[in-house]
C-alpha cells in the first residue's frame, strides 16, 4: 500500500513539474512575442542584445522606454487578475465569480473619469482610481457588515448592486463630459495598458498579495468544503473571510488603478485552472498568477498589432477571446455534469 501511495505522489510531482515548467515557458514566450513585435521590427536576437546591454539605437529606446515597462505591467495587471478572482471564488463559493462583482472597478472608474473631467493625469489619475476602488471596497463590507452575520449571497448582491449605482454615474459622468474627452475617458473604462508604466508599486502588491495567499491556502482548501467543516479543523474562519475580502480587493484596486477595467482575465483563468487540476489552492493560486499575466502579456500584444497603427484597448480583446471560451466553460462543465 505504501509503495501505491509513493508511486502516485511521484506521479503527481511529475506532473506538476511538467505543468509549472510549461508556464514558465509560456511566460518566457509571451514577454518575448510582446517586446519583439509592433510597429518598430525588433528581432528576438536584438531583443537579447539589448536586454544584455545594447541601449544604442531607435530599437533600444523603444524597447527599454515604451515596450518593457509596458509588458512587466501587463503581466502584473493579469496576475492580479487572476489571483485576485480565485480568492474571490472561494470567498463567495461561487466559481463564477470575479475581482469586479464587488464594486471595486465602479468606484475606481467613478473617481478616475471626475479626475480626467478636473485635467488631472499621470501619478494622481491613478491615485483617485485607487481611493475610489477603497471607497468601493469600505462601502460594500460596511454594508454587509449593518447586516450581521456573513453571507456569501448577501455579499454578492450587495456588490452587485453597489456596482450598478457606480455604473449609473459612470454614464451621468459621460453624458455631461467634454467631447474632446469621451475618447480617453473611453479608452480608459475598455482598459488601456499604454500609460501603465508605473509598475513598481504593482510588484509590491502582488509579490505580498501572493505571499499571504500562499500563507492562507490550506485554510481557503478547507473553508472551500464548508464553514462548519474548516473551523472543526481550527480554522478561523471569520479572521479568513475578511483577509480574502480584503486582500482580493486590494489586488483588484491595484489592477484597475493601473489599467483601467480588463474583464475576463479574473474570471476565465482562475475557473479554467480549478476545472482542470481541481481546487487545491496550493497548486491552483500559482498556477492563476502565471497564467494570467502571460495571457493579458500576449492579449496586449494582439491589441497593439491586429489593426495597427491603430491600438484597440486590451479590454476589448480579452472580452472577444472570453466570451466564447466562457461559453465553452460552461457547456463543457454541463455535459460533465449530465454524464
Amino acid at each position: 500500500m505504501s509503495s501505491a501511495h509513493s508511486k502516485a505522489g511521484s506521479i503527481i510531482s511529475i506532473r506538476l513539474l511538467v505543468i509549472f515548467s510549461a508556464l514558465i515557458c509560456l511566460s518566457f514566450f509571451s514577454v518575448i512575442f510582446s517586446l519583439s513585435s509592433g510597429s518598430v521590427d525588433i528581432g528576438l536576437a536584438r531583443v537579447l542584445e539589448i536586454i544584455l546591454g545594447d541601449d544604442a539605437g531607435l530599437q533600444a529606446r523603444v524597447l527599454m522606454e515604451l515596450r518593457l515597462p509596458r509588458v512587466i505591467s501587463g503581466f502584473l495587471v493579469g496576475a492580479m487578475l487572476a489571483l485576485a478572482g480565485a480568492l474571490m471564488q472561494v470567498l463567495l463559493k461561487n466559481p463564477l465569480a470575479e475581482p469586479y462583482i464587488l464594486g471595486v472597478s465602479g468606484g475606481a472608474s467613478v473617481c478616475a473619469l471626475l479626475a480626467m473631467m478636473a485635467g488631472i493625469a499621470g501619478v494622481w489619475l491613478n491615485m483617485a482610481a485607487f481611493a475610489g476602488a477603497l471607497l468601493s471596497i469600505l462601502l460594500v463590507f460596511g454594508l454587509v457588515r449593518l447586516g450581521g452575520q456573513w453571507n456569501p449571497l448577501r455579499v454578492l448582491l450587495t456588490g452587485i448592486v453597489v456596482a450598478s449605482g457606480w455604473g449609473a454615474l459612470i454614464s451621468f459622468i459621460l453624458a455631461v463630459s467634454p467631447a474632446m474627452q469621451i475618447h480617453g475617458m473611453l479608452f480608459w473604462l475598455m482598459g488601456d495598458l499604454e500609460y501603465a508604466d508605473n509598475f513598481k508599486y504593482g510588484f509590491v502588491v502582488l509579490l505580498c498579495g501572493f505571499i499571504v495567499s500562499m500563507t492562507i491556502a490550506r485554510g481557503l482548501n478547507l473553508m472551500a468544503r464548508g464553514d462548519m467543516q474548516a473551523a472543526a479543523l481550527g480554522v478561523s474562519v471569520r479572521k479568513l473571510r475578511y483577509v480574502v475580502y480584503f486582500l482580493a480587493s486590494l489586488l483588484t484596486a491595484t489592477a484597475v488603478m493601473q489599467a483601467g477595467n480588463i474583464g475576463f482575465i479574473g474570471l476565465i483563468v482562475p475557473h479554467l485552472v480549478r476545472l482542470i487540476l481541481g481546487s487545491d489552492h496550493r497548486i491552483l493560486l500559482p498556477v492563476s498568477l502565471l497564467l494570467g499575466g502571460s495571457l493579458l502579456v500576449i492579449a496586449d500584444t494582439l491589441a497593439r498589432i491586429v489593426i495597427a497603427p491603430q491600438q484597440l484597448p486590451v479590454g476589448v480583446l480579452t472580452a472577444m477571446i472570453g466570451v466564447p471560451l466562457f461559453l465553452f466553460l460552461l457547456q463543457n462543465t454541463a455535459i460533465k455534469s449530465r454524464s
